[in-house]
C-alpha cells in the first residue's frame, strides 16, 4: 500500500473522530495562531494538509481568505460542512501543489508532515507559492534527537498508524528551511501529554494491531511539537 493509500484509508475511517478532536482543541489552537503568526488581517493564506480544517479555522478570522488543500475527500466533506465563507476546501497532494509560484502571502501546515514520504516536497512547494516577504509557519511532532530514541519513537507511531512516515526531528527541519533559503523569525516548543487508549482510539489502531502498538509505546507518552515561523525572502 502506498503512502498515499494508508493516508486516504486510515483518515477516511477516522474523519469523524479526528473532526470532534479539533473542535475540542478549537479556541487553543486559535489563540496559539493569533499569538505566534500575528497576521495583518489582509492576508491570502494556504492551509497544506488541512485535514477538517483545524489550521484553516484557526487563521479565518485573521487573514482575508484561506485556501486549504487536502487529500482524503472524507476530510473535505467534514471541513466543508462547517467551513466559514472565506475558507475554500481543494483536493491535491501538496507534494505538488496546483498553484502558481507566489500564490500566497502565508503558507501553514499543521501536524501533516509525519505522514508525507517526502516532506522536503511540501516544504519547497510551500516556499514556492508564497510570495517572497511572505511567511510560512511549520508545526509538527519533532523526534528526539537521540537516533534510538527516534527510532523508537516512530516503531511506536508505524504501529499505531499505517499512515505515519517518519517524525523529523528539530535539526532536520531546520535543514529543510535552511535549503530552502527560508528565515526562521520564531521557533516554539510545546510538551503534549497523550493518554495511550485515546491516542490509540484516533487511529482506530484496533485488534492485533493495538496490542503490538501497546507493546511498543512508551511508558508516559509526552510528545514535543515545534512550532516554526519563517519568512521566504
Amino acid at each position: 500500500m502506498s503512502t498515499h493509500d494508508a493516508t486516504r484509508a486510515r483518515f477516511a475511517a477516522t474523519a469523524d473522530r479526528l473532526a470532534a478532536l479539533q473542535e475540542r482543541r478549537a479556541d487553543e489552537l486559535a489563540a496559539r495562531v493569533d499569538d505566534f503568526v500575528s497576521p495583518s488581517g489582509e492576508e491570502r493564506a494556504l492551509d497544506a494538509g488541512a485535514g477538517t480544517g483545524a489550521l484553516a479555522f484557526a487563521l479565518a478570522p485573521l487573514v482575508r481568505e484561506v485556501v486549504a488543500v487536502e487529500l482524503v475527500p472524507e476530510l473535505i466533506e467534514r471541513g466543508r460542512a462547517k467551513a466559514p465563507p472565506n475558507v475554500t476546501f481543494v483536493e491535491g497532494n501538496i507534494e505538488s501543489l496546483d498553484f502558481p509560484r507566489a500564490s500566497f502571502d502565508l503558507a501553514g501546515t499543521l501536524r501533516t508532515l509525519h505522514h508525507i514520504a517526502r516532506p522536503e516536497l511540501v516544504v519547497a512547494e510551500m516556499t514556492r507559492v508564497t510570495r517572497p516577504g511572505g511567511t510560512l509557519l511549520v508545526v509538527d511532532q519533532i523526534a528526539p534527537n537521540d537516533p534510538l530514541a527516534a527510532v523508537e519513537l516512530n516503531t511506536f507511531e508505524r504501529a499505531r498508524d499505517p499512515s505515519h512516515t517518519r517524525t523529523l526531528a528539530d535539526v532536520d527541519l531546520r535543514q529543510l528551511f535552511e535549503s530552502n533559503n527560508l528565515v526562521l523569525l520564531r521557533a516554539e516548543f510545546v510538551r503534549e501529554h497523550r493518554e495511550l487508549d485515546p491516542y490509540l482510539d484516533l487511529a482506530g489502531c484496533e485488534g492485533e494491531e493495538r496490542e503490538e502498538a501497546r507493546a511498543l509505546a512508551p511508558a508516559d507518552y509526552t510528545a514535543e511539537l515545534g512550532w516554526y515561523l519563517l519568512r521566504r525572502p
